[in-house]
C-alpha cells in the first residue's frame, strides 16, 4: 500500500508562520520586550526619605560587623560551632523558635505596613531598590543624566563610551563584592576574613558565597533593576489581598487633572477646557519602574513617592496647588476628604488588629528573651548499660548530660536528681563549663533495691547554676531490672 502526497496550495489570504501578509507595514510579536528604562533625577520629601533610608540601612548592613562586645564581633553566626551571638544574647540551634517569632514579627509588620500605606518596604528599605538607588547615582556620576545616557547608548562605540562604560562596571562591581564580602562577614569573624583575603588564604566556601553574593547584587541592582520588582518578587502579585480602599498609595487625582494638555502658564483652563495635568510626563521618566501613574493603581508600582515630587515641583513652576499626584487613599480622591479625615480612616479595624497581635508577639518576644535561662541542659540515656545491681544491692542507670553555658562568662553548675524515694547522683556532681561552650558528663543515679516495683519510672535532674540564681529541670526515665 502508497501513501498518496497531496500538496497544499496557500489559499488567498494565508499567512505563514513568521511571514506578513503584503501591505502590512508591522508583524506583531506574542512576546514583546521591555524597554530600558532611564529613571530621571528627582529631588523633593520623598527623595530625601529615600536616600535616607539607602544610609540608614547600608550603615547597619556593612557596619554592624565591625562591632566588637566584648572579645568577640557583635553579632556573628558561627556555623562552625553551631553558636549564634547577637550583642549580649548567645543562642544556640536549640534557640530556633527565637527565630520563628522574629520571622513572624517580620511577616506581621509587612502586612501592617501594607495595610496602612501600601508597598513601602518596596519604596524604601528593600534591598532591591536600596542597592537599584546606589547602582543608579554611580550611573549617573560616570554616564551623566538621563538624556545623557540615552544618547550616548544611542551611538556606536566610541573610546568615551567604552572609558565611561568600563569605569561604571568596575565601580558596580566593587561595590557589588564588597557586599558580598561584607555578608560573608556575618558568618565568619570579618576582621578574620579580611586577613585571609590580604594572605590569599580563603577557603573555597568562603569564596563562593562572597562571589556568589556579590555577582547576584550586580546583576540584578545594575542589570535586572526593575524586572525584580515586576517578574520575579511575588509580594507584587499578592499585595492586592493586603489592600483596599482606605490603604494609602500613590494616586492620581483624575477628576482634577483631566483632560490633560499642554497649555502656557498663563493659560485660563476653563477656557481651554484643560485639567491641572499638563502632559509633561516627567511623573513617567522618574518611575523606576517606567509606569505612568495617571493609569490608575497598578502591581508595578513600587510607592517610592517619585512621581509624587517631581509632580509637585511642575505644579509649583505653573502656579498650581500641590496634589496633582500624591499619597492618598481610593476613598479619599473620590470623596475628597481632608488629610485629617483620610487618616481616621487609615486607622481601621483592620491596621488595628494587626497592630495589637504585632505588639502582643513583640512583647512575648522580649520577655520570653529576657526570661530566658542562660544555659541548656540534654539528658540522654546511656544505651549501652540500661540498668545494672552495683554494690550495696542497689540499681544503678547511667546518663550523658550535655551542659551548654550560654554565657560569655565560665559556670559552675550542681546537678541533683528526684523522683523516686533514695534517688542519688553518685559520681561527681558538679561540672565547670567555659564561656559559650558545652561539655558531656557522665552521670551514674542509683536507688535502694526495694525502692520501687520493677519497670520504668520518671525522674528529674535539677541543674542549678552556681554563678547566678539560674537552675533547669530536665525529665527522663530510671529502668529497675525484675
Amino acid at each position: 500500500m502508497t501513501r498518496k502526497v497531496i500538496p497544499i496550495i496557500p489559499q488567498e489570504g494565508y499567512q505563514a508562520p513568521g511571514q506578513a501578509l503584503e501591505g502590512d507595514d508591522d508583524l506583531l510579536s506574542l512576546y514583546a520586550s521591555d524597554k530600558k528604562i532611564y529613571p530621571r533625577s528627582v529631588s523633593g520629601l520623598f527623595a530625601r526619605w529615600r536616600w535616607g533610608m539607602v544610609w540608614l540601612t547600608q550603615l547597619v548592613f556593612y557596619g554592624i560587623p565591625w562591632l566588637e562586645w566584648g572579645q568577640r564581633q557583635a553579632v556573628l553566626f558561627d556555623l562552625g560551632t553551631r553558636r549564634f551571638y547577637i550583642f549580649g544574647l548567645v543562642l544556640y540551634p536549640q534557640d530556633f523558635i527565637y527565630l520563628a517569632g522574629i520571622l513572624v514579627i517580620s511577616a506581621l509588620s509587612l502586612f501592617l505596613f501594607t495595610a496602612v500605606a501600601g508597598r513601602l518596604w518596596c519604596g524604601y528599605a528593600c534591598p532591591q531598590t536600596v542597592y537599584t538607588e546606589i547602582f543608579l547615582w554611580i550611573e549617573k556620576k560616570v554616564e551623566g543624566e538621563r538624556s545623557a545616557r540615552m544618547r550616548r547608548d544611542a551611538q556606536p562605540l566610541s573610546a568615551n563610551k567604552v572609558m565611561r562604560k568600563t569605569a561604571k562596571h568596575v565601580l558596580w562591581l566593587a561595590v557589588a563584592l564588597w557586599t558580598g564580602f561584607t555578608f560573608v562577614g556575618y558568618f565568619t569573624p570579618i576582621k578574620e576574613l579580611g586577613v585571609e583575603f590580604l594572605q590569599m588564604s580563603m577557603n573555597s566556601w568562603e569564596i563562593f558565597w562572597v562571589f556568589f553574593y556579590g555577582f547576584a547584587t550586580y546583576g540584578n541592582a545594575g542589570f535586572m533593576r526593575e524586572q525584580i520588582c515586576k517578574h520575579m518578587c511575588p509580594y507584587a502579585q499578592f499585595q492586592s489581598v493586603m489592600f483596599d480602599k482606605d490603604t494609602l498609595i500613590v494616586t492620581y487625582d483624575t477628576a482634577r487633572g483631566e483632560p490633560r494638555g499642554n497649555r502656557s502658564r498663563t493659560a485660563d483652563l476653563a477656557v481651554l477646557n484643560l485639567g491641572a495635568c499638563v502632559d509633561c510626563t516627567l511623573c513617567v521618566q522618574v518611575c523606576p519602574t517606567g509606569i505612568d501613574i495617571r493609569n490608575g493603581l497598578q502591581h508595578d508600582c513600587i510607592g517610592c513617592g517619585a512621581c509624587v515630587d517631581v509632580c509637585d515641583t511642575v505644579m509649583d513652576k505653573m502656579g498650581y496647588a500641590r496634589g496633582l499626584i500624591k499619597y492618598a487613599t481610593e476613598n479619599a480622591v473620590v470623596q475628597h476628604w481632608s488629610r485629617s479625615q483620610t487618616l481616621r480612616h487609615v486607622l481601621r479595624p483592620r491596621v488595628l488588629v494587626y497592630a495589637a497581635v504585632l505588639g502582643a508577639m513583640v512583647l512575648a518576644m522580649v520577655v520570653s528573651l529576657s526570661l530566658r535561662t542562660p544555659f541548656k541542659v540534654n539528658v540522654v540515656r546511656d544505651r549501652g548499660v540500661m540498668a545494672r545491681v552495683v554494690s550495696g544491692g542497689k540499681i544503678e542507670n547511667l546518663y550523658q548530660l550535655q551542659v551548654m553555658n550560654a554565657t560569655e562568662t565560665p559556670q559552675n553548675y550542681k546537678i541533683t536528681a528526684s523522683g523516686i524515694p533514695g534517688l542519688l547522683v553518685t559520681s561527681e556532681n558538679t561540672v565547670q563549663v567555659e564561656s559559650t561552650a558545652a561539655r558531656w558528663l557522665a552521670v551514674r543515679v542509683q536507688v535502694p533495691f526495694d525502692a520501687a516495683a520493677p519497670g520504668s519510672h520518671p525522674i528529674q535532674f535539677e541543674i542549678e547554676a552556681l554563678d547566678s540564681p539560674a537552675h533547669l529541670t530536665e525529665k527522663s526515665v530510671f529502668l529497675i531490672p525484675r
